[in-house]
């Protein structure tokens, strides 16, 4: 699993955040990236990585993400998240 030391957000009031686009998926940004039991895999269609996890909501999320690593401090960007069914990883994976 990737290693995360910090998250870039955007300010909530940005219309084009990706604050904003993962509220309108109905996510907060307190789900994101929360599971301790989380699978990390790389998206089919984009080649990033994703997260598949529960949240502490019951909420089973695909969170794609940019990574980066900043002399060994890993910054982690989500790009999207939004919830699945847990057999619908395949799907996404």
């Amino acid at each position: 699993m990737i290693r995360i030391d910090s998250i870039d957000w955007d300010d909530a009031d940005d219309p084009t955040g990706n604050v904003r686009h993962i509220a309108d998926n109905g996510v907060t940004v307190d789900e994101v990236l929360e599971s301790p039991n989380a699978r990390d895999d790389v998206s089919r269609t984009t080649g990033r990585p994703i997260r598949f996890g529960w949240t502490s909501t019951g909420k089973h999320l695909i969170v794609v993400f940019e990574a980066e690593d900043d002399g060994g401090f890993v910054i982690v960007r989500p790009i999207t998240a939004y919830e699945v069914p847990p057999e619908g990883e395949e799907r996404h994976g």
